[in-house]
């Protein structure tokens, strides 16, 4: 078992907690958080692009000319693809990017993300975050105590008063242990889990 320290909101050491092998021994493999990376960012698209066929552009019931005798190419409609604001051909129309990956693909990538962060001594462990007041100055303080300039925040989501302090400060942002994702993890420099959020998040990648 490897060790973590577990440190107040001071920053002074409290006690060590295991960190289990299976989850921060775990190889760094750059395709598998590719590939969790892509299915996240794929999940979130909106997919509402859309154009026009030439079914659905305005105009163009009547023939422009008739077929034979003008001396020019034979046409059926001003709003042909052919045709300055005509239908487009083969354009986007509104549909879902999303893709499902293995469930033990999305764990492993995780493990391979939360892995590289405890070797780059990026990952800390507070005991709690327990706030009196939902106030930004009092995430600020937090954040200053640490020199945390960009964070992922990871508690359990019935801490309100956490959340709510430090939801509008730039490149930190606080999250539940269930949402945890490859892309947040390294989206931001460091790492930072209340006990009992990286106990939970330990307990649910085994």
């Amino acid at each position: 078992m490897l060790k973590v320290q577990v440190l107040d909101k001071n920053g002074k050491k409290i006690k060590e907690i295991s960190a289990p092998k299976k989850v921060f021994s775990y190889p760094e493999k750059e395709h598998l958080i590719f590939e969790a990376v892509v299915n996240l960012r794929a999940n979130q698209r909106y997919g509402a692009a859309s154009t026009k066929t030439r079914s659905e552009v305005r105009g163009g019931g009547r023939k422009p000319w008739r077929q034979k005798g003008t001396g020019r190419a034979r046409a059926g409609s001003i709003r042909s693809p052919l045709w300055r604001k005509g239908g487009t051909t083969f354009g986007p129309k509104p549909r879902s990017y999303s893709y499902n990956l293995p469930k033990n693909a999305k764990k492993n990538a995780l493990k391979s993300a939360l892995s590289m962060k405890l070797a780059e001594k990026q990952l800390l462990v507070i005991d709690a975050l327990d706030f009196e007041k939902p106030k930004t100055k009092e995430g600020v303080l937090f954040l200053k105590n640490f020199n945390l300039d960009s964070a992922l925040i990871i508690d359990q989501h019935n801490n309100k008063n956490l959340f709510l302090s430090l939801r509008n400060i730039p490149k930190v942002k606080p999250i539940d242990y269930k949402h945890v994702n490859v892309y947040d993890v390294l989206d931001h420099k460091w790492l930072v889990f209340t006990k009992r959020a990286f106990e939970a998040l330990m307990e649910k990648l085994r």
